[in-house]
């Protein structure tokens, strides 16, 4: 069967054509800068150089439009008709407590898709819009759901709960959700097939790095705890994002700053995180290494702030699982900065508090596939896994298709 993915933001339709029988890309490709000046696309064909162009796309229903005839082209093409689509998997961020599965999508489950906006605002939307292009576009086919928060539904009630009134989550939902489910799913599956163990019987750290971040206690497959809490917010320090603060410091910045909702929403989500630490008009890990590199003492520091926060919940979730197999990074920076990856079991080393050693040559030659980078000597293992979000997609949907 193929599988379409599509993943719908508020300015981009990532899409992945997949034989899933085969596990074999046929196409991929993003169209983005939806409605802004520099429309792009992006698609490559499994056995041909990228193909990179200006288009004009106002909506996402044009550019799924524009993505299927691509798919169909007689030159760069891959199928031959709209009607090999068997099925189209689509990421949605929210789910709530009411989908906890990949669904087939029906009224009931946009209502759900819809119900939470609120909780998603910047994503759900989108998201939505991307599931009625492709039920214009392919309404032979049924369209599949995979949820981002589902992953950490197996979250306890004392792991989820706030310390607030609880009638707050009785009548309003306020909760950890965990975002980033279907990569922390994807790579603590991997992990325990690379190490020949049954998924059941691991205990997992997951560490998902990019432009956002969040990290996963993962006992026995599901998720029993995650960094990120009822919005993306919450956490490690980020690109972006300040991660985990004290609440109270909002109410500093309206009383004593005079700043507004809005203003408030802009600073902790969009000027924080690494952007804000490091002063140097980057978020990019990359850029801010190589100030450091060049002797800037704030990027220097917030290098440290982003390691030592990800240090910090590697160690509770240590805790938390009461014994740790392996712990995986991936994502941007989790799969390609060999330095983030030392400093953060920088100190681990003790047999008595963790007994986790980086091998400094397997750590600096990791080269984007499934590996250890741990000692021969280490007490756990260390793991660089590639995400594939994408593939996960489509399992979760080939898998609902055929139960």
């Amino acid at each position: 069967m193929k599988i379409l993915v599509i993943n719908a933001g508020s300015s981009s339709v990532k899409f992945t054509l997949f034989d899933i029988e085969e596990y074999k890309v046929l196409a991929t490709g993003i169209v983005e800068r939806i409605g802004l000046a520099g429309t792009g696309l992006k698609y490559k064909k499994s056995d041909q150089a990228t193909v990179e162009k200006e288009v004009q796309v106002k909506d996402t229903r044009a550019a799924v439009g524009l993505i299927t005839n691509h798919l169909i082209d007689e030159r760069h093409g891959v199928i031959g008709d709209v009607h090999e689509i068997g099925a189209v998997g689509h990421r949605v961020v929210h789910g709530g407590e009411k989908i906890t599965q990949p669904v087939i999508i029906n009224d009931e489950v946009k209502q759900v898709i819809t119900e939470c906006f609120e909780l998603a605002p910047l994503h759900n939307p989108p998201n939505l819009k991307g599931i009625e292009a492709c039920e214009e576009h392919f309404p032979h086919a049924p369209q599949v759901a995979v949820f981002d928060t589902a992953f950490h539904a197996t979250i306890p009630e004392h792991a989820y709960l706030y310390g607030i009134p609880y009638k707050l989550y009785r009548e309003n939902k306020i909760r950890r959700y965990g975002f980033h489910g279907v990569s922390h799913k994807y790579v603590s599956t991997e992990a325990a097939k690379f190490l020949q163990r049954s998924l059941s019987d691991t205990k997992i750290i997951t560490c998902h790095l990019g432009n956002g971040c969040s990290v996963t206690a993962v006992d026995g497959g599901k998720s029993i705890d995650t960094s990120m809490g009822f919005t993306p917010l919450e956490g490690l320090i980020m690109g972006t994002r300040c991660g985990d603060l004290d609440p109270a410091i909002v109410f500093y910045l309206m009383e004593y700053m005079n700043l507004n909702h809005d203003e408030i929403n802009r600073l902790l989500n969009t000027q924080s995180g690494l952007l804000g630490l490091a002063e140097i008009g980057s978020s990019d890990l990359r850029d801010i290494l190589h100030a450091m590199e060049n002797g800037n003492e704030r990027a220097k520091s917030a290098v440290l702030a982003f390691v030592y926060r990800i240090k910090k919940y590697i160690g509770a979730y240590a805790a938390v699982l009461g014994s740790v197999d392996a712990v995986v990074f991936t994502g941007g920076i989790g799969e390609n900065s060999p330095l983030v990856r030392q400093l953060a079991f920088q100190g681990l080393e003790s047999g008595k508090i963790f007994g986790a050693l980086v091998d400094p040559i397997k750590n600096a030659s990791a080269n984007g596939k499934i590996c250890e980078i741990q000692t021969i000597d280490s007490r756990i293992h260390i793991l660089l896994v590639p995400t594939n979000e994408e593939l996960e997609i489509a399992r979760q949907t080939w898998q609902v298709l055929n139960t």
